[in-house]
């Protein structure tokens, strides 16, 4: 990190000292108290301590993360040299400052923190601050101003600057209450502003949103929040788009057949028919129909939406770190909720995440009754495991899946007992298999050899269909571990 305030802390013993005290912010405390690190994988410097065990990190981009030994973490300035500035003109002693301030109420908010401070730690703290600004160069600011861009970079932690523990993978709390835009407005913005425009008759609107099926599905979500009357020939527009190009995200195309249904015009049947697989054919069952889908699965409230329906969506747009943080934290809020923990395993690996969505598995697993549940998941958790890197942890879930469908001498029970000859038993032979693979490109040679052991019990065991369904795959892992024999060691 090469900030220039940073580094002339580094080089100047003198101002080191005044900013370590009384301002609290001590470069020879840049040790954490645990190993953390940046949900988006970017890189992460602590920079300096406090006296409470919090710590200054310095991100990729130079912004400046405040997280604390408590577990809460949040962008306090867009650089080191912003954050000093803070630090110094608007201390933690000021415990009177707060958002929306103007100048005279933050001068004042000081002046009474500033004089407690002389009195109980600091008395030539006036001194201290004129000596550590000059020495630092920092400029003298509004302390409105100051405090703008405090909150500035608060509202910047999600998605790009979200801490998590790196062995557990839990998220820092952001502290308090900072102001944070949610994520369903963040992801129905687009469609927001692409249904003004096609409402507003802007040359090129109607064409854009239909030749993009992820803008349009932004598109029917917000015709569904701000109905109008004369939206009609809009919504016909997007429902022929969605019947034409049948994309595999249904949900919207079912909803713009409702939002066309719900005005019961006869001349809609044929597209509503399309839409519905032959479900509505007359006006009258078209309302009907439209009525009772929107208040069962959709409606005019957002907030009853699934926080699914949003993490995808977003997903879809590009924007893979607002949905791993919504993901992440409502991993962190679910208990043994197995419906839940599945789907956010599920959205996690759609996303990529495999560490997250084992964590999510783990949990799943450890909640399964039966000996089928229980073999299922633990093979989804081995595949979750090897694509993270961590072959032990697959192997360990692989023997939880032999386990459970009474392999290895364990005994089953009677959910299982045709295990193989379902596709369950071909799920489980392709994970040992595939594991088999990734240990010989690791260069592990005993657990390839052993997990290849049990994969040819698999593939004795499994019905004939189900091994010819495996192409390739039991040959490749079969000759992957002869050669190991035969290479250098």
């Amino acid at each position: 990190m090469n900030d220039p305030v940073l580094e002339l802390l580094r080089t100047r013993p003198e101002l080191a000292e005044l900013a370590a005290f009384p301002f609290n912010f001590d470069i020879d405390r840049a040790d954490h108290v645990e190993d953390v690190r940046l949900a988006s994988g970017g890189p992460l410097e602590p920079v300096a301590g406090d006296d409470n065990g919090g710590t200054y990190f310095v991100c990729g981009d130079g912004a400046v993360l405040y997280a604390s030994s408590e577990g809460d973490a949040v962008l306090i300035a867009g650089s080191v040299t912003e954050a000093l500035e803070t630090i110094i003109r608007l201390p933690w002693w000021c415990e009177g400052i707060r958002p929306g301030l103007d100048e005279e109420q933050l001068l004042a908010a000081v002046r009474e923190g500033d004089e407690e401070a002389r009195e109980q730690f600091a008395p030539e703290l006036d001194a201290q601050r004129a000596a550590l600004l000059s020495g630092l160069g920092l400029p003298e600011r509004p302390l409105v101003e100051l405090a703008a861009m405090a909150e500035s970079a608060a509202e910047r932690t999600e998605p790009d600057h979200v801490l998590l523990n790196a062995e557990e993978l839990g998220a820092y709390r952001l502290p308090g209450d900072p102001p944070r835009r949610s994520l369903r407005d963040v992801v129905l913005a687009p469609g927001r502003e692409a249904l003004e425009r096609m409402r507003s008759g802007v040359p090129g609107s109607w064409e854009e949103v239909g030749a993009d099926a992820v803008l349009r599905a932004g598109v029917v979500r917000a015709a569904q929040y701000d109905r109008r009357e004369d939206d009609l020939p809009l919504l016909r527009f997007l429902l022929e788009r969605e019947n034409t190009e049948r994309t595999e995200w249904f949900e919207e195309g079912r909803l713009a057949a409702v939002l066309v249904g719900l005005h019961g015009h006869l001349e809609d049947v044929p597209l509503l028919r399309a839409a519905t697989g032959g479900g509505v054919t007359d006006a009258a069952g078209a309302v009907d129909w439209a009525r009772t889908e929107d208040a069962e699965r959709h409606g005019q409230d957002p907030s009853t939406q699934s926080e699914f329906t949003w993490i995808e969506l977003a997903r879809r747009q590009g924007r893979t770190e607002h949905a791993r943080v919504a993901l992440i934290r409502m991993l962190d809020d679910t208990g043994p909720d197995a419906a839940r923990l599945q789907e956010l395993s599920r959205a996690l690996e759609r996303l990529g995440d495999h560490a997250q969505a084992a964590r999510a598995q783990f949990d799943l697993l450890s909640l399964q009754d039966t000996g089928w549940d229980r073999a299922a998941e633990a093979h989804v958790l081995a595949r979750l495991e090897r694509r993270k890197g961590d072959l032990r942890a697959a192997r360990g879930a692989l023997e939880r899946a032999r386990a459970a469908v009474g392999l290895d001498g364990a005994a089953p029970d009677e959910t299982v007992s045709e295990w193989h000859r379902r596709g369950l038993g071909r799920m489980i032979t392709e994970q040992h298999l595939e594991l088999v693979l990734t240990a010989v490109e690791a260069g592990d040679a005993d657990l390839a050899r052993e997990t290849m052991r049990h994969g040819k019990v698999l593939l004795g065991r499994i019905a004939k269909q189900f091994r010819s369904s495996l192409g390739d795959l039991p040959a490749r892992a079969t000759w992957a571990v002869a050669r190991l024999g035969r290479g250098p060691k």
